[in-house]
């Protein structure tokens, strides 16, 4: 990449930040608002400078004419939302009507996943082969799945946490583990979600 001024480069960060937090570019309009530049033809040619520098492409054809010309990494995960399901019947939209980002649930330090080998968690809907999506910050709520560790064992399990009194107590779902709701323990997690693949041969592994 040649070397951008930091005005340049703060209008390419710009436009991969949108990218990234939305599936596609911004337009001159927003560019020009978010950098203070009240004439479209100031963000025209910051945009032809960056092009002039290889950084950027620009399409007449397209609704959204700014493109990066480096792949972007898709750490967002963000997905089309293309249509809906109701009553057995699937409507599809030609165009996606909105994007959904999943890149906090899926934020690589804030959260975690857990291969589940059995089918304990079956009245959850929860079978072998899934995995849990685990938070390890949020305050989880009355009946919400949580991942605990007691204090006078060292013992992790997953449990269904109760407020008592205004006191957090997390009962273990397996009856053959001792419940001990009065023990200290220390939250490792706030199950939010299930992630299951299917006909993916490394699902659960």
């Amino acid at each position: 990449m040649n070397r951008l001024t930091k005005q340049q480069q703060a209008v390419y960060d710009f436009i991969r930040d949108c990218m990234v937090a939305r599936g596609y570019g911004p337009t001159v309009r927003e560019i020009g608002l978010h950098m203070g530049i009240r004439s479209p033809n100031g963000v025209m040619c910051h945009l032809r400078a960056l092009e002039k520098k290889g950084v950027i492409r620009r399409s007449a054809n397209k609704s959204r004419a700014i493109e990066l010309s480096e792949p972007l990494l898709r750490a967002d995960l963000s997905l089309e939302v293309s249509g809906a399901t109701a009553s057995g019947m699937v409507q599809l939209q030609a165009v996606a009507s909105s994007h959904l980002n999943l890149a906090q649930a899926f934020n690589t330090t804030d959260h975690y996943l857990l291969n589940v080998k059995d089918d304990h968690l079956g009245s959850y809907s929860i079978k072998a082969g899934d995995q849990l999506l685990v938070s390890k910050q949020g305050s989880p709520l009355a009946g919400q799945l949580v991942i605990a560790q007691y204090a006078e064992t060292g013992v992790n399990v997953i449990g269904q946490v109760q407020i008592e009194n205004g006191k957090l107590r997390v009962s273990p779902l397996v009856s053959q583990l001792p419940s001990t709701p009065q023990s200290p323990f220390t939250l490792l997690g706030v199950v939010i979600g299930v992630v299951r693949l299917f006909g993916s041969p490394t699902a659960g592994h």
